[in-house]
């Protein structure tokens, strides 16, 4: 969903191509009374009164947020920073809502897990004179980063590359080096499922296999039961050899249509990414051939810290353990891992 939202934030929208980071900006501190948008409670963390004030605002709530929540939150406690957390179900309207909540409580940063990439611009205006750092769901244009606006998250193109390292290997020890493949995407124009495709795509070329589509990219849009009535179709009408999902829900909907139609799923590679509590334990039953372990109690604990170092005019990435971007030093990066039924026991 692309939306301006001009009666709401005096912002146009800026080019979507990636390019440099972007230079400083100078704040004060805001101040005010917060009210809740939504009427729903929010949940609050850390020593009453101690420390600085921050929002964490999720897109939506699922397994993997949940779980960066619980890092936030965990590091919050930790640090002494009162920290408030809001779900803006999946409304960009709504984000842009609480963010301005945030600001007229007198926060002094906010995290944001933006529904929409595209309105990153608006979430800055929004935000005034907070500290603002994106979490999870990397801004489309790298110029709008600077000391007071940061990214902590993954590199998505690395789960791609993972994905194709398994797949490779798996088929050159069978002797092929060309194959068919059926892709399972998440939410079109979303970075997780552009740079997660294009990701696993030149990996296998990179790796000397000729991969082509059997079917056109299926958009199951991340949903596990989407992913299986989509996919049923093709399993016994289309020729493929393994079956690529852009993340783990969709991947074990896929299995599950392949039982469903009386295929055994070992006989087929499926890869899936984030290594979910399912996912993992569809890798231990011999399911799914593998995943990647997205460390979201990281990215919650990170961008924390990454608030207070902004903050403080400490760099972005100092205490989190993690690396910035080669390119950017407003970006920091916290690494992928990929997860087979070698290794899958390490990250119970």
């Amino acid at each position: 969903m692309k939306k301006i939202f001009a009666a709401l934030i005096a912002c146009s929208m800026l080019g979507c191509l990636l390019t440099g980071c972007g230079g400083g900006q100078s704040g004060t501190d805001s101040s005010g009374a917060a009210s809740d948008p939504s009427g729903a409670s929010s949940d609050a963390s850390g020593a009453e009164g101690g420390g600085y004030k921050m929002t964490l605002i999720l897109s939506a709530r699922d397994e993997f947020l949940s779980t960066l929540e619980v890092g936030a939150k965990e590091a919050a406690d930790q640090l002494g920073i009162q920290l408030t957390t809001q779900d803006a179900n999946n409304d960009s309207i709504m984000l842009l809502q609480y963010i301005e909540a945030s600001r007229n409580a007198g926060d002094d940063a906010v995290i944001i897990n933006v529904v929409d990439p595209e309105t990153v611009p608006e979430c800055i205006e929004a935000a005034g004179d907070m500290k603002v750092v994106f979490v999870n769901r990397q801004p489309t244009d790298n110029s709008l980063l600077n000391e007071n606006a940061v990214y902590v998250g993954s590199r998505e193109v690395d789960a791609g590359h993972f994905q194709a390292e398994y797949l490779a290997n798996y088929f050159k020890e069978q002797g092929k080096t060309a194959i068919k493949y059926i892709l399972l995407n998440g939410q079109i124009g979303n970075d997780s499922t552009t740079n997660r495709t294009i990701g696993v795509l030149e990996g296998l070329a990179a790796e000397g296999i000729t991969a082509t589509e059997a079917a056109a990219p299926l958009a199951a849009k991340w949903d596990r039961a989407e992913a299986m009535n989509m996919i049923s179709p093709l399993l016994t009408t289309t020729e493929f050899d393994c079956i690529i999902s852009n993340n783990d829900a969709m991947a074990l909907g896929a299995i599950e249509a392949l039982i469903s139609q009386g295929i055994d799923p070992a006989t087929v590679p499926v890869v899936g990414s984030d290594a979910t509590v399912d996912g993992r334990q569809a890798i231990k039953d011999g399911a799914l051939n593998m995943t990647n372990y997205q460390n979201a109690n990281g990215q919650g604990s990170g961008s924390l810290q990454a608030a207070i170092n902004l903050i403080e005019g400490n760099a972005v990435n100092a205490n989190t353990g993690f690396d910035t971007d080669a390119d950017c030093p407003y970006i920091v990066w916290v690494p992928y891992e990929p997860v087979t039924a070698e290794n899958v026991a390490d990250f119970d």
